[in-house]
């Protein structure tokens, strides 16, 4: 299957980052501080860094920290100063509830790459496309995954999410927060121009098209393996007739 949508990777592990661009199947990064605290990630700006350095002609995207406006434009200075291809990500809105539009509008009009992230509704989704410069441009991620966590389906608001975004130049749809391999296809009949998918993830994709016979006759392969090199039997001497 060909897919339009691009293949970025959710990480906040520098090799990790680096063995799936060598596979060649990704065209960009993103990360977030619940990763790189999985990471065990202790100094953000040496990271940040050397992960831009590692890959400095793709796209990736680093967030703010600071829950103050005033802090994120600050900090947020600094990320883009990081590189030509560095996203900013600003979450939709703060702790408090409140909206961060002003923020990513000021940022959008100096000419950094905002990645407007944490979306999880239709109203934060236009929310955001109208305080992104059309002339610079700027990413709008929704949490599909989450939104699925809550037992709704995602697929109508990605749909929705896309005619928002496409109604405005240089603005592209990300899906976030992805569980699993067919969500590349959903995001690709959504329209997304971007799904951000974990390594773990994508190292399923040469799974891509298998035969659903050979995934059934390569899933008791894999139980005979684990019951041979755990030595499990099940006594039959004596067991009554069937």
């Amino acid at each position: 299957m060909q897919l339009k949508v691009k293949v970025y990777s959710d990480g906040a592990e520098l090799s990790a980052m680096k063995a799936v661009a060598a596979k060649g199947v990704v065209e960009g990064f993103t990360t977030n501080p619940s990763l790189m605290k999985a990471a065990g990630i202790t100094d953000y700006l040496a990271f940040a860094k050397e992960a831009v350095a590692t890959f400095p002609d793709q796209s990736i995207s680093f967030e703010v920290f600071g829950n103050t406006p005033e802090r994120m434009l600050a900090e947020a200075k600094v990320l883009a100063a990081l590189g030509k291809h560095v996203a900013v990500k600003v979450p939709i809105i703060r702790a408090s509830g409140e909206d961060n539009a002003a923020v990513i509008t000021a940022l959008s009009d100096a000419g950094v790459h905002v990645n407007v992230t944490a979306i999880t509704t239709l109203d934060q989704v236009k929310l955001a496309v109208s305080a992104l410069n059309a002339e610079v441009g700027g990413i709008v991620s929704v949490f599909a995954g989450r939104i699925a966590d809550t037992g709704v389906d995602p697929i109508p608001l990605m749909k929705a999410a896309a005619t928002a975004c496409h109604a405005k130049d240089n603005v592209e749809l990300l899906w976030a927060s992805t569980r699993e391999v067919f969500n590349i296809v959903e995001a690709d009949e959504t329209d997304c121009d971007i799904i951000t998918v974990p390594p773990k993830i994508l190292a399923k994709l040469p799974k891509f098209g298998k035969d659903a016979f050979q995934v059934s006759v390569d899933t008791v392969k894999t139980f005979d393996q684990d019951i041979a090199e755990l030595g499990f039997t099940i006594p039959v001497e004596g067991a009554p007739e069937v």
